[in-house]
């Protein structure tokens, strides 16, 4: 089983559908001749040819409308959105169209369009250019949302989008390029909906995706030196959401931590938290805890900034004043 970086799993994943399927195509900015701005796509445009891997002016909403209207006529396109934050300039397309489209029409019409984007802080890009807004687009009826933590469930969740009809946001954090893991060489897909125990635990759960998950596998080897066995879940899939996994979870160990780099509003943590409070109040021996992003845009400056994100040493303390472990 070949060792993969998440960038080659998601190249991989890519190449794949463009070699398999006569109707992909990729569209963005500076996924051509440039190569993507992290080098996902790069070589593609001399490989694929300018029909397939298309460079766009800097206009998001006409990406993602041009995406929308392809896939509707038959296409299915692969859209890069250069980071989340570029994406608030085509909400009107992702939210009002691309999301209801299939709703609206009664089913007559379907958009099967996939939106790769840059998501998460820790970069140093300050206030506009390190959010993590993934758990907005999660809140919307008639989008999926996808954020993949390891290279294998890289490629085995854009496997999976590519075969679904409607419209995914597959979110790529953007200091998990260069994480390396096993990649099966065997076929295979990972399910939308399923999230999966990273690391088996008794005393308490960690919940996250995304960077949050590899902070909380660091977390729980720290705090099974402290004689703590820490189960870590990673969502995977933001929507659907699955419950049942940290539910059995919970039921075990009786105690969850939430980590995330989004806001404390209105986000996946808060959202979750409630429904495991509502579906396992009984099995809790304390309240769910949540540890995420500071309620502040992101600073510039280095260490302000890694003081607004989670890290390794604020979940063992949140584990500790919350559950006293």
């Amino acid at each position: 089983m070949p060792d993969l970086t998440l960038r080659e799993a998601i190249r991989k994943g890519l190449q794949e559908a463009l070699d398999n399927d006569p109707r992909v195509f990729i569209m963005g900015e500076d996924v051509g001749a440039y190569g993507g701005a992290y080098a996902v796509t790069k070589g593609f445009l001399r490989q694929y040819g300018p029909e397939r891997i298309r460079d766009t002016p800097i206009s998001e909403s006409v990406i993602v409308g041009a995406g929308v209207g392809a896939a509707m006529g038959g296409m299915r396109p692969i859209v890069e959105i250069m980071t989340i934050n570029f994406s608030l300039l085509a909400m009107d397309q992702i939210v009002n169209h691309a999301a209801k489209l299939r709703y609206m029409s009664g089913g007559q019409l379907m958009v099967p369009l996939l939106i790769r984007t840059v998501t998460g802080g820790g970069a140093g890009l300050a206030a506009t250019h390190s959010q993590s807004l993934e758990g907005w687009y999660a809140s919307v009826p008639g989008l999926k949302v996808v954020f993949p933590s390891t290279p294998a469930d890289a490629l085995g969740l854009l496997r999976t989008c590519l075969k679904d009809p409607n419209t995914i946001i597959y979110c790529e954090h953007a200091l998990l390029y260069g994480v390396r893991g096993p990649v099966p060489d065997t076929y295979y897909e990972v399910p939308l909906g399923r999230a999966e125990v990273k690391r088996p635990g008794t005393d308490v759960t960690l919940i996250s995706y995304g960077r949050g998950v590899h902070l909380c596998l660091q977390a729980a080897t720290e705090l099974a030196r402290r004689g703590v066995q820490a189960e870590v879940i990673d969502l995977r899939s933001l929507r659907p959401l699955d419950l049942e996994t940290p539910l059995a979870s919970l039921r075990k160990t009786h105690r969850a931590l939430i980590v995330e780099e989004a806001w404390p509003m209105a986000g996946i943590g808060p959202y979750l938290g409630l429904r495991l409070h509502q579906e396992a109040f009984d099995d809790l021996d304390a309240p769910i805890a949540h540890l995420c992003g500071a309620d502040t845009p992101a600073p510039y400056a280095r260490n302000l900034e890694r003081l607004s994100l989670p890290d390794v040493p604020a979940i063992l303390k949140t584990v500790a004043e919350a559950f006293g472990l």
